[in-house]
């Protein structure tokens, strides 16, 4: 049997604030038929959105520092994540091409996890 592997999809760059609830409801389903299909494949596991606000918050260093943001430019902002489980990198990046984050302009950013056992 093939060993799967976990992968994290990090969801950047999407804007959707000038949307009609209509486009957004369309851009939603979208979503939910993707990961049903991902889902059906045996590749789903897991997915959140982020809550869009425009502070977040950055603990950081041996004091343990925590600086108000945003950090990164809108184009760098995580909207999301999803974890995947694939046979290796290359699949997970095709798996990744049929989300709909694209038709918005937006990026998919592919990252490996690591497996620890407790």
């Amino acid at each position: 049997m093939m060993t799967m592997k976990k992968f994290l999809y990090l969801f950047l760059g999407v804007d959707d604030s000038g949307l009609s609830p209509a486009e957004l409801q369309q851009r939603m389903q979208r979503r939910i038929a993707w990961i049903q299909e991902l889902s059906k494949a045996g590749h789903f596991h897991a997915s959140e959105r982020l809550e869009k606000s425009a502070t977040t918050v950055s603990v950081k260093g041996n004091a343990k520092t925590v600086t108000d943001g945003p950090f990164a430019e809108a184009k760098d902002v995580v909207g999301g994540f999803l974890i995947v489980t694939a046979k290796d990198l290359e699949q997970a990046a095709e798996l990744a091409k049929g989300c709909p984050i694209f038709e918005a302009g937006g990026r998919v950013e592919v990252r490996a996890i690591v497996e620890t056992h407790a």
